[in-house]
């Protein structure tokens, strides 16, 4: 490889040069576009536009100068006299561009080179300003504003040359307005309103003049031509009216002759139709017989058509009919089938739902009646052992458990007894009988009853309360002997109950 390499270091060479020299000229190649001039400096010096080029690379400059139209508002800083001395304004709108033009562009290159359009701007809007307010104080306020294309061409004459001198060209000049602190021009419009309205009246009145001179002239001719016009009419109508008569008088005599011959044609004539007519009408009545059986042999064919189409529709129209009926009724019966199915359905649930609820209402009638049997039944049962307990300790008590019977009403007694005296308001006592104080009298009533009502009660049921109260004392256990019969299992609490009935009556007799 490297004996290769030795043998061929020449071509080698010649290749790494021509590889090395292609991407030097691939790296200096360079396009211009058509609004943009490239400017190659160094080795040469050389302007390319719209246009490729080759820049030695490291050895040549390449620059940039836009093409370009630069818009500018020109307009006056401050106001500017005339010719005729009014102070104005002026307002501009100016395009520029940098000149294309070889000796132009050159002198661009060195003045704005990589400067930007804003500097460009600037310089030639104080260039264009400097020649605008020249032109003003050259042209009279009337010429200006009555000739703005004329100013226009004056200042870009008067600074093209200005600009050429830098490189740039004037592409458009077009005077946007002319203004005045004096109202000079609004006056000047004022006068030339007036002016164009004067003229425009005279003109108007000359022009009314004409046309009332056209008129008269114009009626006057209209009328000898109507006069010309209604002479020559009347002459023709009198020449007319005579031929009209030599007419009808040769008309007259013609139709005469006419009328005779006519006459005698006519009745000739009259006696040809006469036959022709009788002829005419013998021949309308064979072709009116054979009209007629001819018409009713189509209007029977008509009428056998007619009625046997008609058969057809309304036998058609029948069998659609029924067909239709049928499928109503077995759309009928199949929905009514369906609804009855539905209903037996329903009422199939409604019947199972029905007899589950009897079943279970009727479970909890049997529950219910079972319960309040079960307690009536344990309500007798217990009412039974509760009789029975009663019956036996009324045959083991014996007249103590009546005793003890009677001792518990002993209270209701007595307050019935003393009710009579609780319904008193007043007592008046007027005497006594001696025995002691009326209100003794009336206080001892009750006992009196008790005493009564003890005694009833002896004789009735044999059982004496008093000897029962008095059993238990200690005068009754020591001196006397008293015995109550049935008191021995229950003395105590017979006694006890004897006492607290006594006490109670002793109390309510005591109130009372």
């Amino acid at each position: 490889m490297l004996k290769f390499i030795t043998e061929n270091m020449g071509m080698v060479m010649s290749v790494i040069a021509a590889v090395v020299l292609l991407g030097i000229i691939a790296s200096g190649y360079v396009k211009a576009p058509p609004d943009t001039a490239f400017i190659i400096s160094g080795l040469r010096k050389k302007t390319i536009i719209g246009r490729s080029s080759i820049k030695i690379p490291f050895l040549e400059r390449l620059d940039k100068l836009s093409l370009k139209l630069i818009p500018i508002d020109v307009k006056t800083s401050s106001a500017v006299p005339t010719a005729d001395y009014i102070n104005i304004q002026v307002d501009a709108a100016v395009n520029v561009k940098i000149s294309s033009e070889a000796d132009r562009l050159r002198l661009a290159a060195e003045n704005f080179l990589n400067q930007p359009t804003d500097y460009i701007a600037k310089v030639a809007r104080e260039v264009l300003e400097g020649n605008m307010r020249e032109i003003v104080g050259r042209m009279r306020l009337e010429e200006m504003v009555s000739d703005r294309q004329k100013f226009a061409n004056l200042v870009k004459e008067n600074a093209e040359p200005d600009l050429a001198a830098m490189g740039l060209d004037i592409v458009s000049f077009n005077v946007q307005n002319f203004t005045d602190s004096n109202g000079v021009i609004d006056d000047l419009g004022i006068d030339n309103i007036s002016q164009i309205k004067k003229k425009a009246a005279i003109a108007k009145a000359e022009a009314e003049k004409e046309i009332a001179v056209a008129k008269a002239d114009a009626d006057r001719q209209a009328n000898d031509a109507r006069i010309n016009s209604e002479r020559e009419i009347a002459i023709k109508n009198n020449e007319l009216e005579i031929q009209k008569a030599d007419l009808k008088k040769h008309s007259d005599t013609k139709k005469a002759e006419a009328d005779a011959a006519y006459e005698i044609q006519k009745e000739e004539q009259r006696k040809s139709i006469e036959v022709t007519a009788a002829e005419a009408d013998i021949a309308r009545e064979e072709k009116n017989i054979l009209l007629k059986q001819k018409e009713a042999e189509v209007m029977e064919q008509s009428l056998d058509a007619q009625i046997r189409k008609k058969a057809e529709a309304e036998r058609f129209a029948r069998q659609q009919k029924a067909e239709a009926e049928l499928f109503e009724r077995q759309k009928d019966a199949e929905a009514r089938k369906f609804q009855i199915q539905k209903e037996a359905e329903a009422q199939k649930a409604q019947a199972e739902a029905d007899r589950y609820s009897k079943e279970q209402e009727a479970m909890g009638i049997r529950q219910v009646g079972e319960a309040e049997a079960e307690a009536i039944r344990a309500k007798g049962l217990a009412e039974a052992e509760a009789m029975e307990k009663k019956a036996e300790a009324y045959q083991k008590y014996n007249n103590a458990a009546m005793a003890e019977m009677l001792i518990t009403v002993l209270p209701d007694i007595a307050g019935k007894i003393a009710e009579p005296l609780t319904q008193i308001d007043k007592i008046t006592i007027i005497g006594s009988d001696g025995k002691g104080s009326g209100v003794e009298t009336v206080a001892g009533n009750v006992p009196a009853v008790m005493t009564k009502l003890f005694e009833a009660m002896k004789e009735t049921v044999g059982i004496d309360l008093g000897e029962i109260m008095r059993a238990d004392t200690y005068d009754a256990k020591v001196t006397r002997n008293i015995h109550v019969t049935g008191m021995e299992n229950g003395s105590d609490e017979a006694a006890a109950a004897l006492t607290g009935t006594v006490a109670g009556l002793s109390a309510e007799t005591e109130n009372t």
